[in-house]
């Protein structure tokens, strides 16, 4: 995402055991990651709606926000 609107040069969030299998230090969820690349992109997630039987649906789930640590 380097290079993306509020993006800056080698940011890390969290941290990974030594195998990296696990996040030990602030786990990201997969909908705040959606997010993050939402907003990068330059789109407001919570407007972003599909209709599945009648329901919407958001690809960010319901209170979910952009990962500040990785820009502005």
């Amino acid at each position: 995402m380097a290079g993306g609107r509020g993006i800056r040069r080698g940011p890390s969030a969290g941290a990974t055991d030594e195998l990296r299998f696990q996040s030990v230090k602030d786990p990201v969820n997969v909908h705040d990651l959606h997010a993050t690349i939402l907003y990068q992109f330059g789109f407001y997630h919570q407007r972003l709606t599909f209709r599945v039987q009648g329901r919407d649906f958001r690809l960010t789930d319901v209170e979910r926000d952009p990962v500040r640590a990785l820009g502005e």
